[in-house]
C-alpha cells in the first residue's frame, strides 16, 4: 500500500521532471540528447551527449555529457563526465574513482556514494522536493479548480451555442438507454488512457500515446461541460438550456471545492457525459434516428 510520503514523493519527481523537460525543450542551446521515458540511458566511454533526462530506468554515464543529467526514478552510475548538475531524485548515485561532475551534486532520497579520486565541482545537497510539493498542493489544487470551472464555462456555452441538437440527443440518451451511456462512459475512461499507457511503454507507440494523451484533454472538457449541462436540466426540468448550463456549473463548481467529493462528482460527471455523448453519435449514424423517437443504442460493454 501506498504511503503519503511516496505519493508526495512521487508527484514531486514528476512535477520537477516536467519542469526539466520543458527547460531543456525552450533553450536553444540545451538540445537534449537523451530523454527517455522508461528504460534507462547509456553513454558510453567515448561519447558525448548534451544532456540525459530519464523518468523511469538506470542511468549510466562513461562518457562525457556537456549538459546536466537528471534521474527521477533509478539508479545513477558515473564513471565519466558532467559538465553540468547531477540529480538524483529517488534513487543514489554512485560516482567512481574517475567520475567528475563540474555542477552540483543534489539528490533526494539517498545520500550518493563517492568513491575515493571522484570529484564534485558543487555543492553536494540534499532536496526535500516531497515537502516542496506539499507545501504548493493547496495552490496548485485552487488554480486546478479555477482553470477546470473556467475552462467548462467556456465549452458549454460553445455547445449550447454550436450544437444545441447534440445536447438533446444526449439528454434523450440519458433519459431511455441509462444503462448504455453509464457503461460506455466508464469503458472510454479507462479505455482511452489504458490505451495510451500501453502506446507510451513501447518506443514505437510512443507518439500514438501523447497524441491519446493530448486528444483526451478536449474530449474530456467537452464531456465534463455536457455532463454540467444534463445535471441542470435535470435541476430545472426543462428550462432555459442557457440557464441549465449555469445551474448545473455552478452545482459542480460548488462541489469541486470539496477535495475527495468534488473529484468524485467531476468524474461522474465526465463519465455520463462521454457516455451520452457516445450514444447520441451512435444513434446519429441511422438515418431519422434523432427524430423518428427512440432507437437502439449501442450494445452495453459487458460488465
Amino acid at each position: 500500500m501506498f504511503t503519503c510520503h511516496a505519493v508526495r514523493t512521487a508527484t514531486a519527481a514528476l512535477l520537477f521532471a516536467v519542469l526539466v523537460l520543458g527547460v531543456s525543450a525552450g533553450s536553444a542551446s540545451a538540445a537534449t540528447d537523451h530523454v527517455v521515458i522508461t528504460g534507462g540511458a547509456v553513454v558510453r566511454a567515448g561519447e558525448t551527449a548534451h544532456s540525459v533526462v530519464v523518468l523511469d530506468g538506470t542511468v549510466t554515464i562513461a562518457g562525457h555529457v556537456t549538459g546536466d543529467v537528471v534521474s527521477v526514478s533509478g539508479p545513477v552510475r558515473v564513471t565519466g563526465r558532467v559538465d553540468g548538475d547531477l540529480i538524483a531524485v529517488s534513487d543514489p548515485a554512485f560516482l567512481g574513482p574517475t567520475a567528475r561532475v563540474g555542477g552540483d551534486l543534489r539528490y533526494g532520497d539517498e545520500r550518493p556514494a563517492l568513491a575515493q579520486g571522484a570529484t564534485v565541482g558543487g555543492e553536494i545537497s540534499k532536496e526535500d522536493w516531497a515537502d516542496a510539493a506539499s507545501g504548493w498542493g493547496w495552490l496548485s489544487w485552487l488554480v486546478w479548480s479555477l482553470a477546470v470551472a473556467v475552462s467548462t464555462l467556456i465549452v458549454g456555452a460553445l455547445l449550447v451555442w454550436l450544437a444545441p441538437g447534440a445536447l438533446a440527443a444526449a439528454e434523450r440518451a440519458v433519459r431511455e438507454r441509462p444503462g448504455a451511456t453509464i457503461g460506455w462512459g466508464i469503458a472510454i475512461v479507462i479505455g482511452v488512457p489504458l490505451l495510451a499507457i500501453l502506446a507510451l511503454v513501447t518506443l514505437v507507440g510512443i507518439p500514438v500515446g501523447v497524441a491519446l494523451l493530448l486528444a483526451s484533454i478536449p474530449v474530456l472538457l467537452v464531456a465534463y461541460a455536457t455532463g454540467a449541462w444534463l445535471l441542470g436540466r435535470r435541476v430545472l426540468r426543462n428550462r432555459s438550456p442557457w440557464l441549465a448550463l449555469l445551474v448545473g456549473w455552478a452545482i459542480l463548481s460548488v462541489l469541486a471545492l470539496i477535495p475527495v467529493v468534488g473529484a468524485l462528482v467531476g468524474l461522474i460527471a465526465t463519465v455520463v457525459g462521454l457516455g451520452a455523448l457516445a450514444v447520441a453519435m451512435w444513434r446519429a449514424r441511422r438515418p431519422g434516428a434523432l427524430t423518428a423517437g427512440p432507437a437502439p443504442g449501442p450494445p452495453t460493454p459487458a460488465a
